[in-house]
């Protein structure tokens, strides 16, 4: 049976992406305090179609996964985007894999919940690998302010802070996501404090963008806080030099 997705074409068309989307698949992530953690994410994979090809094998995308058995981390996030190069024959492959991750937390009276965190890995492999790991971080507030002259939604129900971040050496998701909600934590402390009840979007991106400057590891951030409200949302988004 002739391989037709192989099979020259005389077009001469670059095809930027081609492969399969939205791939319900179970994974296993690193988790500091039980050292893995399932749960089950949506993948994108994808590459480039060189103009010579008329095609590319969907099922080898798939197979590449399948080769994992689900641990996905750091060092095979980056194996997989080769296999997936290599194989296809491309110049450049892109894997994104969104999943809701949950972290153990106690509350002050010493009962514990479950937080609930939706990330995200992004990566491509051309000449150099990249890869970016996303985390959005919901906010809260206690307090319920009916000043009709504040911001729509800027107080009791907030908003969320959605991070980016890419890392020079491993750094744990637990502790990026404690990194934020401590600032967040730190920001409305000294808000309650102040008489003017506003909490700012500049104001809080700023102070995470203080906070991410201070970690070695990180290499790269970008941050967006949003506050949602009845009529319309504020949002503040900066990133780094």
């Amino acid at each position: 049976m002739k391989d037709i997705q192989s099979q020259l074409d005389s077009r001469r068309i670059n095809i930027k992406k081609v492969g399969v989307k939205t791939v319900s698949y179970p994974i296993t992530v690193r988790d500091k305090a039980q050292k893995r953690q399932q749960t089950v994410a949506t993948a994108n994979m994808y590459v480039n179609l060189p103009h010579k090809f008329k095609g590319t094998h969907m099922s080898r995308f798939v197979e590449i996964l399948n080769e994992f058995h689900g641990e996905i981390d750091i060092k095979s996030f980056h194996i997989i985007l080769e296999k997936m190069k290599d194989r296809l024959e491309a110049e450049a492959s892109h894997l994104e894999i969104e999943f809701p991750y949950f972290l153990k937390k106690v509350r002050n009276g010493g009962s514990s919940h479950l937080g609930h965190y939706q990330c995200s890995m992004h990566g491509s492999l051309q000449k150099e690998d990249e890869l970016t790991l996303s985390l959005e971080v919901p906010i809260s507030l206690p307090i319920v302010e009916k000043n009709p002259r504040s911001l729509p939604g800027s107080m009791g129900r907030w908003g969320k802070a959605d991070v980016s971040v890419r890392f020079r050496h491993f750094f744990w998701i637990e502790d990026i996501i404690l990194l934020i909600e401590e600032t967040v934590e730190e920001e409305l402390n000294d808000f309650s404090a102040k008489e003017t009840k506003v909490l700012s979007v500049e104001s809080l991106a700023r102070r995470l963008s203080a906070t991410l400057e201070q970690i070695e590891e990180i290499n790269w951030y970008s941050i967006t806080v949003h506050n949602f409200g009845d009529e319309c949302s504020t949002f503040a988004t900066l990133e780094s030099c």
